[in-house]
């Protein structure tokens, strides 16, 4: 178990979208006087926020930078379209890019996609947050693509979404600068992974097994020495042949 006094707590960044809660109850219930903070952060924040040191770990959104961080990729998100429920569009149950190319479209300024080009109409603007950019599409003005977790955080009654099956993806994952892989971040890479509290954490020995007192060494196979028949003495090393006893 680990040792309270390593640190006063394990502090976990997360972006919207993600949700550590399952995770957070587990290592409350198996580490009760290690408390375990959150720190909410923007997606495009997270990354220089575990570089500070002000978290020892964070749910970031893919891709970083893997020379410097560790990385447990944790899942996919599913990507929709935003839409006021009386749109058109929600007469499908999914759409492709370019059934968007006549619409317009948000691309606020935390959009977490990678896009070569935002599919349909640009805005008259960039909205500077994906919650201002579901409140215009509640006005009727555009619509938003996101993943889902942002969709459902952010929704409203007004409001419906429909999976895009060709836009590009989101993922999550669990990462942590590499060369600050404490016993805590260890601690929660196997709440993460699903480890019992009986498991091994996977850290590799720092030295071999000892042997246990007393124990024999049995031979390397192939090199069993020669037994005297008479009193098991090993007739291999030193032995010398006996001449034979004249008489008389």
């Amino acid at each position: 178990m680990t040792d309270p006094q390593a640190s006063p707590a394990f502090r976990l960044a997360y972006v919207p979208g993600a949700t550590p809660a399952k995770w957070v109850r587990i290592w409350n219930e198996r580490f009760p006087v290690v408390p375990l903070t959150l720190h909410a952060v923007p997606a495009a924040e997270a990354c220089d926020l575990l570089r500070a040191g002000r978290a020892d770990a964070g749910l970031v959104r893919l891709p970083v930078d893997r020379t410097y961080f560790s990385a447990i990729p944790l899942y996919t998100e599913t990507t929709v379209v935003v839409v006021p429920k009386d749109h058109v569009i929600t007469a499908a149950d999914e759409v492709t890019v370019a059934d968007l190319a006549d619409e317009v479209l948000f691309h606020p300024l935390d959009d977490v996609f990678a896009w070569d080009r935002p599919p349909g109409e640009p805005a008259f603007e960039r909205p500077a947050t994906t919650e201002d950019a579901v409140e215009l599409v509640a006005a009727g003005v555009g619509l938003l693509v996101v993943p889902q977790s942002l969709a459902r955080l952010h929704h409203r009654r007004d409001l419906t979404y429909r999976p895009v099956v060709d836009a590009p993806q989101s993922a999550v994952a669990l990462a942590w600068p590499e060369e600050a892989t404490t016993d805590l971040v260890e601690d929660f890479i196997g709440i993460v992974r699903g480890r019992t509290v009986n498991s091994s954490r996977g850290r590799k020995a720092t030295e071999p097994p000892k042997a246990k007192a007393g124990a024999r060494r049995k031979p390397a196979a192939g090199k069993t020495a020669a037994r005297n028949p008479r009193d098991g003495s090993d007739a291999s090393k030193g032995a010398k042949r006996r001449k034979p006893r004249r008489r008389g």
